[in-house]
């Protein structure tokens, strides 16, 4: 079935609950999307995701546009600027990955006055205003350190890599790790350096902090680094840790020849890109008239040993692990939440 298709059937099974002309109350609607980062393989997949979705959507009359704009620099006061040039050019909702949970919160106030509808998702904001999409990513970095209580009983020294510093996501992952920590006493944080969710950077951050470290038994991670972590332990006569990895195609592809070769396992977890296209939707359906809970919460993606050659085989080369979603995804979701 195309995606044509599968929209128009999912505004079939939506008429049930909402008007029949929903797809007439948002033809005429444009949709923004502000990203504040590109320089990974994660984001970069969010945007295919939602070039894919949302031009689809556009072809189909859902909506009469859905363009990405993404800034140059990880900075809020740019990312903020941005979204004030979308308030002039008169989009009808934004949907907003953000630099900072607080630091947009003024721009993203501008915007809800102006009558804009404002979608943050994966990098959140606390603006009330706003409605947020997110997974649990304390949950997701607790959930780290509880695996490896489980393969690893015994416990032992684990380095910590973290993603971009100030980013909600990063905070959220790393408390949540610390909280696994506290949980399971037996594991001990030794180092800990940022990847900025990209395998070159946090390659060059671990082979730079390794000289400094006791043995590791496990490398906890945010997803990105997983591949450049065991890069740099290669490189050293270090025994390789269990290395917790994050969706990668890069990460995975290696996670499979230790695999195959040496028996190795892991695990491997992170939110699916594709959660930028759930954003859009529900930006639609709030522009449709649909009531949505401000704060929605998807599950995370994770990936385990016995089906890791699954998640590879459907993950393109370059690429990460993900989930797109429909417009009948999105109202499950918002309805579910009720």
């Amino acid at each position: 079935m195309t995606i044509r298709k599968m929209l128009l059937a999912s505004a079939a099974i939506a008429c049930a609950a909402m008007p029949v002309s929903a797809f007439a109350d948002t033809s005429a609607k444009k949709i923004a999307l502000s990203n504040n980062y590109a320089g990974n393989s994660w984001r970069q997949a969010m945007l295919t995701s939602w070039g894919k979705v949302t031009s689809e959507a556009v072809k189909a009359g859902v909506v009469a546009a859905a363009d990405p704009f993404t800034t140059a620099e990880n900075q809020a006061t740019e990312q903020a600027a941005q979204i004030q040039n979308m308030i002039l050019q008169g989009y009808d909702a934004i949907v907003l990955n953000a630099a900072s949970p607080t630091a947009l919160n003024g721009a993203v106030k501008e915007a809800c006055d102006a009558g804009i509808t404002v979608v943050s998702f994966d990098g959140i904001v606390t603006e009330p205003c706003a409605w947020r999409i997110a997974v649990n990513f304390k949950e997701m970095g607790r959930s780290e350190v509880e695996y490896l209580s489980k393969k690893l009983p015994a416990g032992g020294n684990l380095l910590e890599i973290r993603g971009l510093a100030g980013v909600f996501v990063d905070d959220e992952i790393s408390a949540g790790i610390h909280d696994g920590v506290k949980q399971f006493p037996q594991f001990k944080i030794v180092g800990s350096v940022h990847g900025d969710w990209a395998q070159d950077v946090a390659q060059k951050a671990v082979a730079g902090i390794l000289p400094s470290l006791p043995d590791i038994v496990g490398v906890v991670t945010q997803g990105g680094d997983g591949y450049g972590a065991a890069q740099a332990i290669a490189a050293t006569d270090r025994k390789m840790p269990t290395i917790i990895m994050g969706n990668r195609e890069d990460e995975l592809k290696w996670w499979k020849e230790q695999k195959d070769a040496k028996g190795y396992e892991t695990m491997s977890v992170s939110i699916a890109p594709g959660v930028s296209t759930l954003a859009f939707w529900v930006a639609q359906q709030i522009l449709d008239g649909k009531q949505v809970k401000k704060d929605l919460v998807v599950p995370f993606l994770r990936i385990d040993q016995d089906n890791l050659e699954t998640n590879l085989a459907n993950t393109q080369a370059g690429g990460v692990a993900n989930v797109e979603y429909t417009q009948a995804d999105a109202i499950k979701v918002i309805e579910s939440a009720k």
